[in-house]
């Protein structure tokens, strides 16, 4: 039996919409269509209905489970500044690159929970997981990025045990980012940047411990 419901989480803006919709809803089909799942027909209705109305920019939530079953939540968003510089730590917590669950956004998370919870939001805005082998995968709820002086960032295959994140398709498919294994001591030798599709790419200072 299916535990886990698929997620999409999106940002709405006004006189924009949804960002990256058609992004989401590829993966959300795909993602589907690979664990047995029905299509997600009802989805865009129901983003619709959860944004009628609305005046300002909004996180706006989508869980489909295996049933077919949509619930879509929404909250306001206040978008980070343009400067914004997150602090970043490495997890003990391991990611096993072999478990392809994780190149899937479920609500299956207990792995991204316990290594956020080796720090304080005061001691890291987001927590960085390496695989068993060593490899940079993925953060809690951001994909990895390094601008290692080529002119296009460098982010972890799928390979290494992570997620297939919605912005980290749009920088590949336009060609600002490349696929490539980054390791602990590649994070020293270049910018970082982490980022999903309702943030955006931010600058990242890794702190180690």
């Amino acid at each position: 039996m299916i535990d886990f419901s698929l997620i999409e989480t999106l940002r709405w803006q006004p006189g924009e919409g949804f960002i990256r919709l058609r992004l989401h809803f590829a993966r959300l089909s795909r993602s589907a269509r690979r664990l047995g799942f029905p299509k997600p027909i009802e989805a865009a209705a129901k983003l619709d209905e959860a944004v009628a109305g609305a005046a300002g920019p909004l996180r706006v939530r989508l869980t489909f489970d295996a049933q077919g079953h949509i619930e879509v939540t929404s909250a306001a968003f206040v978008p980070l500044a343009p400067d914004t510089v997150w602090t970043v730590r490495l997890a003990e917590t391991r990611l096993n690159s072999a478990d392809r669950l994780l190149r899937v956004k479920t609500t299956r998370r207990a792995v991204y929970e316990t290594a956020r919870a080796e720090y304080t939001p005061a001691e890291a805005d987001e927590v960085i997981l390496l695989n068993e082998r060593g490899e940079v995968c993925d953060g809690t709820i951001t994909s990895i990025f390094l601008d290692d002086g080529t002119g296009v960032l460098r982010t972890p295959p799928i390979s290494c045990g992570l997620l297939a994140g919605v912005l980290r398709t749009e920088l590949i498919c336009n060609r600002k980012a490349r696929v490539g294994r980054i390791t602990p001591a590649d994070l020293n030798a270049g910018t970082l940047y982490i980022g999903n599709s309702l943030r955006g790419l931010i600058r990242a200072n890794l702190i180690r411990s």
